[in-house]
């Protein structure tokens, strides 16, 4: 909105440029995500401990009780509504809102929020079940995929922009694959994939306090600068990059997640006193893959968030080990879990893996030039 005001003032009334510049609106994004979620974070938290809205151990299986302290028992929990509302607020007044990538983010934000908030709804109010099965949460955030990539492909990057629909090797200089092949299913594929697994893998590092906010902290900034580069034809010259119009705007949205998820880390840092849950987890992941979607650097991604990764690969290494020959291959699985159970302590684990997780933000940006 403030972006269409601003506009406005500088070309009927001569009033500065300075709120129509990406970043400027940038840096009003990120703090004003972040003075909200900061200023409203103690009463939501107070509002769910008066209300009994906390994590239970009850539903956990007997293996994850074990590695989850008593004391977290209780400790609010769908901090991701709190992120949610400061994104979603910040990017109202900041966004270009007009703008077709970031109307697909925001599509994609809410609706992958609103499949973690029913997951979150059954494990805090239904006497039983512990959240939504994994092959109905899957199958919802797989439809969002396909959604969100059908708009790209026949609404967004049609005409003289289907040329966007490639997968953008690395190493080389203009060395990219056509998805457009069979009327496009390799690219709806690609999206869908990109989205579902990104999604999944934030939620599946989300189980020690502080570990997936950092590292999404660290992986959103580096999304936040490659979106911002490709997004400028100067920029993305110089590096052999493609040039994706509209796509230095969804460095705002980023802004606003990073504001955000900075103001809910001064909460669910060890001892935490929120939890994010799925409602934000989900969210926050899908946007990070959407992101990468966005800037065509869908492989990048496998190094931006390499620690999201190694968490799902874990996971999936661990379940086919098993069901294939009774053998597992990690002491437990996601693979934060498996430190733990060697005795490593939580709060070293994670910050071991936010070290990492800035390691492989730096090669993925020397990657980035590398051409």
């Amino acid at each position: 909105m403030l972006y269409q005001l601003f506009q406005y003032l500088n070309e009927n009334l001569g009033f500065p440029r300075l709120g129509v510049y990406v970043s400027f609106r940038v840096a009003m994004g990120f703090l004003t995500a972040f003075a909200l979620c900061l200023v409203v974070a103690p009463r939501f938290i107070r509002w769910q401990r008066e209300h009994g809205l906390g994590e239970s151990h009850d539903k956990l299986g007997s293996k994850r009780r074990k590695l989850i302290p008593a004391g977290k028992s209780g400790t609010p929990t769908m901090g991701g509504l709190l992120i949610g509302a400061g994104v979603l607020f910040a990017a109202l007044l900041w966004c270009k809102l007009s703008e077709p990538l970031v109307i697909g983010g925001l599509f994609v934000f809410v609706v992958a929020g609103l499949i973690g908030l029913r997951d979150d709804q059954l494990k805090l109010f239904h006497p039983t079940r512990a959240g939504l099965s994994f092959k109905h949460k899957l199958a919802l955030l797989c439809l969002l995929g396909l959604a969100i990539a059908a708009y790209l492909r026949y609404i967004v990057w049609t005409g003289d922009k289907e040329f966007l629909q490639v997968l953008v090797l690395p190493f080389m200089k203009d060395a990219n694959l056509s998805l457009t092949v069979f009327a496009g299913l390799p690219f709806l594929l690609l999206v869908a994939v990109t989205i579902c697994g990104s999604s999944n893998a934030v939620n599946l590092a989300d189980g020690m306090d502080g570990l997936a906010a950092g590292c999404l902290l660290i992986a959103g900034v580096t999304l936040m600068l490659m979106t911002y580069i490709i997004g400028r034809v100067d920029f993305s010259a110089y590096l052999f990059v493609l040039n994706v119009e509209g796509a230095s705007e969804l460095s705002v949205l980023l802004a606003a997640m990073l504001g955000a998820t900075f103001a809910f880390l001064w909460f669910n840092a060890a001892p935490a006193q929120l939890f994010m849950g799925d409602v934000g987890s989900l969210s926050l992941g899908a946007l990070l893959g959407y992101s990468a979607v966005a800037c065509r650097m869908e492989l990048s991604l496998l190094v931006v968030g390499g620690v999201f990764v190694a968490e799902a690969v874990s996971v999936l290494i661990q379940v086919t080990s098993y069901k294939l020959r009774r053998k597992r291959v990690f002491l437990c699985a996601p693979i934060h879990h498996h430190f733990q159970k060697m005795g490593v302590p939580e709060t070293k684990i994670v910050i071991r893996f936010w070290i990492t997780s800035v390691i492989l933000s730096c090669l993925s940006l020397v990657l980035f030039k590398l051409r």
